[in-house]
């Protein structure tokens, strides 16, 4: 019996032990007796991830009566204030949907980092040669690079025309009709671009973000997350699609950019000529003042805030606070109290970092917030400007043309090689030289490459020094078939050509360098001529020297 027992009772154990570690009773009786009623050890499960924080009301537009006010505001003023733009002016008269895509596809892809007075020839100039996807598919690149030349960016135009042809051969010639098919379909066609093109030439009720738009949601709603971020850029694409007006999404969209372009600017915004600023937090926590404890907003009419200097005290946020305990005392219930710098305690992903306190000093312009930017890397080259003379001696320039990938694929320019940055001026030459006898089949001689100096131009990641050298041959010069494509170019044609600023800058700076060599004397403050006149014969308005004044008049 007593066999048994100890059979059963290690049969017990044996099945808890297979089970799992287990958990012994405390003291020695423990040990001696395991008890049936043993159970395994489990380790406590992993907590859960926590789900990304939420964003605070503040930031969001969750009032539909007042995104409608907003969207009545900005509309109104839209239409009185809005500047008269070819582009505006094509998607507004033009019938056909897919002529109406193109033109106004044409000004996004020529806006992108380009001011609007820069673009407006330009646009005009394409509209007038390729009035059609189906005229710029049938355009060369080299058409299309010597239009473009002075735009920067040059790769936009290539990847339009790319999307053209697509359109063309492989689309029948149709603009796809959503920005969803706009930027799945065609080439270097993005988010933006797509959502542009969908809302103003078809009505497409979808938002944009572009870098205007960025500045005016972030200051409406007091977004001081880094802007730059894609988590920020996501929010700020679902406020955008939130906002648009269901009705007029085209213009809503363009107000709001040219909100951000031309009232809501970066440094120093009109706030005061703003058509929403009764809906702007950033504006309304500029205007907190700490010494009263007040924050002063403009008085309120009957059509929305007017531009009188008066003041009405608002309650600070400190007076909020008790308020709302009171209420809450009284009432049983907590009164949500808007809070932008309460917001950032809670881990709101859109409020500025705690490392970033508010600047009082900047005001509105404490919004957007952006990560530090990266700066443009230094890089040299030389570059010689060769020249001869050809028919009837008019100087003509050889030009080469780059690889058709890379920084300025594409464009022509004078024979340039990088160079390390601590190469010594002699070794340059030497180098520039080498480089120079591979395009025209001919020894140069490095002496003979006169420094012209420096040309600095500066592209959006790259600070370009160019050392720029002049050399005038002699006789005919046959150039290297074999090399890449190269030809010599009047200075007229020289500008026709699709050739970079850069570049442009290059030519002008040589050609001042031999204005001052062959005109030692210009730019002088005394006229060497007028010392060189005799001493009887000086002409009215002429300066005399004390000699001349002091010697007795000639005889006529």
């Amino acid at each position: 019996m007593g066999s048994c027992r100890c059979s059963s009772a290690w049969q017990r154990v044996r099945r808890g032990l297979a089970a799992g570690p287990v958990v012994l009773q405390s003291g020695p009786a423990a040990l001696l007796h395991p008890s049936p009623s043993l159970t395994p050890y489990r380790p406590p499960a992993a907590a859960p991830a926590p789900a990304p924080a939420s964003p605070s009301s503040r930031h969001l537009f969750s009032d539909p009566a007042e995104t409608e006010a907003l969207r009545r505001d900005l509309l109104a003023w839209y239409d009185r204030c809005k500047r008269d733009l070819p582009w505006r002016t094509r998607a507004a008269t033009e019938p056909s949907a897919d002529r109406r895509a193109y033109a106004v596809w044409v000004s996004e892809v020529m806006l992108q980092q380009t001011q609007v007075a820069t673009v407006i020839d330009y646009y005009n100039r394409w509209m007038q040669k390729w009035p059609t996807l189906q005229a710029l598919a049938q355009a060369s690149l080299e058409e299309v690079n010597e239009l473009w030349a002075g735009l920067g960016y040059y790769s936009r135009g290539k990847r339009l025309q790319e999307a053209a042809r697509k359109v063309v051969s492989e689309l029948a010639g149709q603009m796809p009709r959503t920005a969803e098919d706009l930027q799945k379909l065609l080439p270097g066609v993005g988010r933006y671009t797509a959502a542009a093109i969908a809302s103003i030439s078809y009505g497409q009720a979808t938002g944009v973000v572009d870098g205007n738009v960025i500045r005016v949601l972030c200051r409406l709603r007091c977004i001081g997350a880094d802007s730059s971020s894609p988590a920020v850029i996501d929010r700020l694409w679902d406020m955008a699609n939130a906002l648009v007006d269901r009705s007029r999404p085209g213009d809503f969209n363009q107000a709001l950019m040219e909100l951000g372009a031309t009232v809501c600017v970066p440094k120093a915004p009109l706030c005061g000529e703003c058509p929403v600023k009764q809906h702007c937090r950033a504006r309304l926590r500029a205007s907190t003042t700490p010494e009263s404890g007040l924050k002063g907003l403009p008085c309120v009419g009957q059509g929305g805030l007017v531009d009188e200097p008066a003041l009405i005290p608002v309650p600070s946020l400190q007076v909020e606070k008790e308020l709302a305990s009171a209420s809450q005392k009284l009432l049983g219930k907590a009164t949500p109290v808007p809070d932008v710098e309460d917001c950032g305690a809670g881990g709101c992903p859109l409020c500025p970092p705690a490392a970033e306190p508010w600047d009082s000093s900047l005001g509105v312009t404490n919004f957007p917030r952006k990560a530090a930017k990266k700066q443009p890397r230094a890089a040299r080259a030389a570059t010689c400007v060769l020249e001869r003379r050809g028919c009837h001696r008019a100087p003509e320039y050889l030009i080469v043309q780059r690889p058709s990938s890379g920084l300025l694929a594409g464009l022509w320019e004078f024979p340039s090689l990088p160079l390390p940055q601590d190469l010594q001026e002699e070794k340059q030459r030497e180098a520039l030289a080498e480089h120079l006898q591979a395009w025209i089949g001919q020894p140069v001689v490095a002496a003979e490459l006169q420094l012209i100096g420096e040309v600095v131009h500066i592209f959006s990641h790259i600070h370009q020094t160019y050392v720029v050298y002049s050399l005038s041959l002699d006789g005919d010069v046959t150039l290297d078939a074999a090399s890449p494509p190269s030809r010599w170019v009047t200075e007229e044609e020289f500008h026709v050509s699709a050739v970079s600023t850069a570049m442009k800058k290059v030519l002008k700076a040589c050609e001042k360098q031999q204005e001052k060599r062959s005109n030692p004397g210009q730019g002088s403050k005394r006229k060497r001529g007028a010392k060189a006149q005799g001493t009887g014969s000086t002409g009215p308005g002429t300066q005399l020297s004390l000699r001349a004044f002091l010697q007795p008049p000639t005889a006529p």
